[in-house]
């Protein structure tokens, strides 16, 4: 049984992915948690188990994100109940693969709703409590795609640029008023997340994909420590020196490849 701390845990996106294994690994050192996301029935199947096997407070909150009213519908709900949220993880997002032109314009604009725009109104809402409190931290799920722009990922690479570029900004923002920002920037992982975008994994991505488990683990530890932001896996670092250490034109033109095949 995991010792009790008595700090809440908001984790958007819970239902599956990186956001079920946020709440496990919070849930083992024995936080309470609040559950965002929009299939209820996962996350009270959620809840039950980790309820269950950590003896924890677990409160479930379906909610569509994507609606801008039903986060400040959260936020207020749980206000009432008095849970002040000490840690977010801003986790829910999806993406989509595919040329930008061929792609169904509502679809597109609704992946930018939930990655850019929902992501920024639960961070807003919350690190304005955070920040009366004197006290919190935020880890905002971006991607390693947010550092460059890759064929055929046009938006979904921007929207997650966006939200590296935002956490590096509230992380000396907020910094002095007690509250700690960081990025997560996770490559290809076994999430189900590929699936979801209608995406295809190549042989390169294969090699790269990271499960879960490690990746959480490096999130929590980087926002714990404080840092501005984490690349998870020697290959994505990798990934990132040479983003760094190349001409624009020979890392688009080798993620391009790798991404797309």
């Amino acid at each position: 049984m995991a010792k009790t701390n008595n700090s809440w845990v908001l984790i958007t996106g819970a239902s599956s992915g990186f956001g079920e294994e946020f709440a496990r690994q919070y849930a083992e050192q024995g936080h309470p948690l609040v559950l965002v996301a929009r299939r209820l029935d996962r996350l009270q199947a959620l809840a039950e188990a980790l309820r269950r096997q950590y003896r924890i407070e677990v409160v479930v909150e379906p909610a569509d994100l994507s609606d801008i009213a039903a986060i400040t519908e959260l936020h207020r709900r749980l206000r009432e109940r008095g849970i002040a949220i000490d840690i977010l993880i801003n986790n829910a997002g999806h993406g989509l693969q595919g040329p930008f032109a061929d792609s169904p314009l509502d679809a597109t604009l609704a992946m930018v709703q939930l990655d850019v725009a929902s992501l920024t109104a639960v961070t807003h809402v919350f690190a304005q409590d955070m920040r009366a409190r004197g006290r919190g931290k935020i880890l905002l799920v971006a991607s390693l795609l947010a550092y460059q722009g890759v064929q055929n990922f046009a938006v979904y690479a921007a929207a997650k640029a966006y939200v590296l570029r935002l956490a590096e900004a509230l992380h000396h923002e907020l910094k002095r008023d007690g509250v700690t920002v960081t990025a997560l920037c996770p490559g290809v992982s076994d999430t189900g997340f590929a699936a979801a975008a209608q995406m295809t994994l190549t042989p390169a991505l294969k090699g790269l994909m990271m499960q879960p488990s490690p990746v959480v683990r490096a999130g929590i530890r980087a926002l714990q420590a404080g840092r501005i932001s984490v690349v998870p896996g020697w290959a994505n670092k990798a990934l990132v020196i040479l983003t760094w250490a190349t001409p624009r034109w020979l890392h688009q033109a080798f993620l391009s490849h790798a991404m797309n095949g």
